[in-house]
């Protein structure tokens, strides 16, 4: 999408617009008030006072109905500088202005204002020079915003529209608009049975549904088996800790502002846990290890809790309560630059077999000058970050550097991904820590006998389970693959009275090889039954007939197509099963 704030041109097109929008709004409701109407990154808005009346949707098409007369008006917009006590004076029966003016010092800033035929407001500028430059918006949405963003002041109605100069433009925003409605996660999430919020169990605290269970169970044993197969080690460790573990951690310190407050118990101090690394110290310093017993990969899907303000909560990219695909690494420095080589190779792995292209690597580093949020040693800061930057170089990765961005702990690498919605995320990290190890004085013995101090990987491929699923589907618009699709295929018999039996036989033939199909034996249209698999975005349907009852065959489209495939029942079943097995982004028939 377009940010119209980097765009000079349309940022003042936009600018100018919501003039013209507050302008047709004054002929509707004369007695409307204006509070504020900037450019944003994606159009304009305006907050507006309209006392008793609230805006509806039908409303909106009766102000671009204004508006478009206002801009055939073609109106010249005049500019003029005021001093305040002319201000004051002029806009004196409006308490919003008068706010405005009060908190402004004349003797720094210049007070100015635009005119456009009977409609005028304060505003800092600049504009286009006629109404008539506006030919091409339109009102995108309506909401409640309190006055100055505080819920103690009056709710006024925000109206959000775009500009722009050429109608194909506009054509090509709206059709990307509609495209990210499709795709929004929260949209196809309800549509697909993925998941379900309810405030009666709480906000930002998910829970899913059948469906996405299955996908859930899926991506876990996924990334649960490549970390087998790489000497990982699953362990589950409780969902909260007392408060002396993240006292210990340094978590309490830096961290305490993003938990939930803590809960007393028979005198005892607990906290809902925010992340899993305290826990994997403390079964590491369990055992005395040798370095021969080093690296030592600890794994767990593990559910982590952190308060998000409710504005923040977006669906499940960002909850109160996730699953993360976690891991600590512990091993010697010598250790350090394979292992960090292979956490790379895994999540460059994953991505290539989930069809995920659109990334890229960042080194978030400390910033040397802030001396409340970083752990205090100068020499580990300058060591671990040499070292990432040292490794990444010998990959021969490109990055770019993040100063301020690192944990508390230690520097760390972020894989951002930009998602086919939104602003970029960070999917996959891995952090290098030589600061935890030491605060739970944790050890080895090394080959000359002396205790020494390991170093810690922390590693997550996926970042949350949650907001993976949530860039997944929002990625594929929820067509998902067939190895990953809740309902792998469902068997839709033209005539239940004729051709029934043989897709109950086909039915059990796939359940036994342990595919998740569906029957669909309603009394419905062919048509109807179709149309309502490709809705569910069902991978694979299966239409059965005369021919192929009487032949023995599979006829099958695949979710998005017309064409019709036919064949014996063990091809179809081997390509089915071989497509699932190797886990294949995409079909080959």
């Amino acid at each position: 999408m377009i940010n119209i704030k980097d765009n000079e041109k349309l940022n003042m097109l936009n600018h100018s617009c919501a003039h013209l929008m507050a302008q047709a709004v004054k002929h509707l409701y004369p007695d409307a008030k204006f509070w504020v109407g900037p450019a944003i990154e994606d159009g304009f808005y305006y907050d507006i006072d309209l006392g008793d009346v609230t805006l509806s949707d039908e409303d909106l098409v009766k102000i671009e109905r204004e508006m478009k007369k206002c801009a055939k008006a073609d109106k010249r917009i005049y500019r003029e500088e005021l001093s305040k006590e002319e201000a004051l004076e002029r806009f004196k029966d409006d308490p919003y202005k008068m706010d405005l003016l009060s908190r402004m010092d004349e003797n720094e800033e210049v007070i100015s204002c635009y005119t456009q035929g009977d409609f005028t407001d304060l505003c800092r500028g600049p504009h286009v020079e006629t109404t008539k430059k506006m030919k091409y918006f339109k009102l995108l949405k309506h909401s409640g915003a309190y006055w100055k963003g505080d819920s103690n002041n009056k709710m006024l109605q925000r109206i959000y529209g775009i500009c722009f100069e050429t109608e194909e433009d506009l054509n090509n925003y709206l059709e990307e608009l509609e495209d990210r409605k499709q795709r929004d996660h929260r949209k196809i999430g309800k549509d697909l049975g993925i998941y379900m919020m309810s405030d009666l169990v709480g906000k930002g605290l998910p829970m899913y549904l059948p469906n996405g269970f299955i996908l859930w169970n899926e991506l876990e044993n996924y990334i649960r088996n490549k970390e087998l197969k790489r000497g990982y080690l699953h362990v589950q460790t409780p969902p909260l800790g007392n408060v002396e573990l993240y006292k210990t951690s340094g978590h309490w310190e830096h961290y305490q502002d993003s938990m939930f407050p803590k809960m007393e118990v028979e005198g005892e101090e607990f906290v809902l846990r925010p992340m899993n690394c305290p826990h994997h110290m403390v079964i590491y310093g369990n055992d005395i290890h040798s370095y021969r017993d080093l690296p030592l990969r600890i794994a767990e899907i593990a559910r982590d809790c952190r308060y998000e303000a409710s504005g923040a909560l977006k669906g499940i990219e960002r909850v109160r309560t996730f699953c993360q695909n976690d891991s600590h690494i512990f091993c010697t420095l010598e250790q350090v630059e394979s292992e960090f080589k292979g956490v790379v190779d895994l999540i460059l792995e994953c991505y290539k077999e989930l069809g995920i292209k659109d990334y890229r690597f960042e080194l978030s580093l400390r910033d040397p000058e802030d001396k409340v949020k970083y752990h205090h040693d100068d020499k580990m800061w300058n060591e671990a970050e040499n070292m990432l930057r040292q490794v990444l170089n010998d990959l021969k990765i490109d990055y770019v550097e993040k100063i301020g961005e690192a944990a508390f702990y230690g520097p760390k690498l972020d894989v951002q991904v930009k998602p086919a919605v939104g602003n970029e995320i960070t999917l996959s990290t891995c952090q290098l820590d030589f600061c935890l190890p030491a605060k739970f004085d944790l050890n080895y013995i090394a080959s000359d006998g002396s205790k020494k101090t390991p170093v810690v990987l922390h590693r997550a491929v996926f970042g949350s389970l949650d907001r993976f699923i949530a860039y997944y589907l929002e990625e594929t618009k929820g067509n998902l693959p067939t190895w990953l699709a809740p309902v792998q295929v469902n068997i839709i018999p033209v005539n239940n009275e004729f051709h029934l039996e043989y897709a109950k036989e086909i039915f059990d033939l796939l359940n036994d090889n342990n595919v998740r199909v569906e029957l669909d034996d309603r009394d419905e249209k062919l048509s109807y039954k179709m149309r309502e698999s490709q809705v569910k975005k069902i991978p694979i349907n299966i239409i059965l007939g005369d021919k192929e009852k009487e032949e023995g065959l599979i006829s099958y489209r695949r979710h998005g197509s017309k064409e019709t495939y036919s064949s014996e029942k063990n091809v179809f079943i081997e390509l089915l099963l071989n497509e699932i097995n190797n886990k294949r982004v995409k079909s080959q028939d």
